[in-house]
């Protein structure tokens, strides 16, 4: 089948976003999968000509709003997958929300990242519910070993989740087994937007919006090392989840992670993100050092951050109440 695959400013360095990707998906089942930018597009029509003059049998959006409103009326089935910002920021604009209906309305099938995502769509557009289809997104796999390093934090600009993007898609270019993932919620909708579409130009780096609790822990789990890149900190509870969970962490040398990681002993501190690759280089080639690092870091957290004693210390503050 001849596809269109229609989506807001596409990666220019690889497969590795989620329009690369499921064009690789796609063609691997036998099907020619051209990939087209929605920014070149002005208008429904202007995709219908295209649509017709290259002979396309079927589509695919990328983006509820930006790439499924110029898919109305379309004269060929097409499915939608939801970005992110689309459900989360879009479809409280009453304008927008009511051409995204429509074009549910459309559509064969929409695809969700999320239960959450799916839920929050489901609120807005009812009569769709049994339209969607929850797939997360996928990290590609190969032979080797991969490398994924998670970055946890709210999308805001003090988290300063774009500090590594350069570096890191740089890097990935150098050696494919290394991936940033990028979690949470769009704490600042204008941010979260600028985030989504510099991630989506950036090769080796994935952005995913917040997930249930237990869900990331099971995520940091598998991961190789948790990111911290934050302007400023007090004491980050991702940092010390990951230690207790027996996963190195990397973070920007400020005051509140210095507090609470040695360098080089119950973790690593970076001051620019150049140091970063470094840093991260000699954690993947030297598994004696990581293995000590994720040792001390545990030790620490037992004897420093007990939830026991938290919980006394609370108990008996609140007694001073009375």
């Amino acid at each position: 089948m001849r596809l269109l695959l229609l989506a807001p400013r596409r990666a220019q360095t690889g497969n590795r976003t989620t329009a690369r990707r499921i064009q690789d998906h796609l063609e691997a089942a036998g099907h020619l999968c051209i990939l087209k930018d929605t920014s070149d597009y002005e208008s429904p029509l202007a995709v219908s000509n295209l649509i017709s003059s290259e002979k396309f049998e079927a589509a695919l959006g990328i983006h509820l709003f930006k790439a499924g409103r110029l898919l109305q009326g379309s004269t060929v089935p097409f499915g939608i997958i939801f970005g992110g910002t689309d459900i989360n920021e879009d479809a409280k604009n009453d304008e927008k929300a009511q051409v995204m209906g429509k074009v549910l309305d459309e559509a064969r099938f929409a695809v969700s990242f999320t239960e959450a995502m799916k839920e929050t769509a489901a609120t807005y557009w009812p009569q769709i519910r049994n339209k969607i289809c929850v797939q997360a997104q996928g990290i590609p796999q190969d032979d080797q070993n991969l490398y994924i390093f998670l970055l946890i934090c709210g999308l805001r600009r003090v988290k300063d989740p774009l500090y590594l993007l350069d570096v890191f898609s740089e890097w990935h270019q150098e050696d494919s087994r290394v991936h940033l993932i990028i979690v949470g919620p769009a704490a600042d909708p204008t941010f979260a937007e600028e985030v989504e579409e510099k991630v989506n130009r950036a090769d080796g780096v994935h952005l995913l919006p917040a997930i249930a609790q237990e869900d990331l822990h099971a995520v940091v789990k598998k991961c190789f090392a948790v990111v911290n890149t934050s302007i400023s900190e007090g004491m980050s509870a991702a940092i010390l989840e990951a230690m207790d969970l027996n996963v190195p962490v990397l973070a920007r040398n400020i005051p509140g992670n210095a507090a609470v990681i040695l360098h080089q002993t119950t973790g690593l501190l970076y001051s620019t993100p150049q140091e970063f690759v470094q840093l991260a280089k000699t954690l993947i080639k030297d598994p004696f050092f990581h293995r000590e690092i994720v040792r001390k870091a545990h030790d620490y957290v037992l004897k420093h951050h007990s939830w026991e004693k938290e919980r006394k210390v609370y108990q008996n503050l609140v007694l001073g109440l009375r």
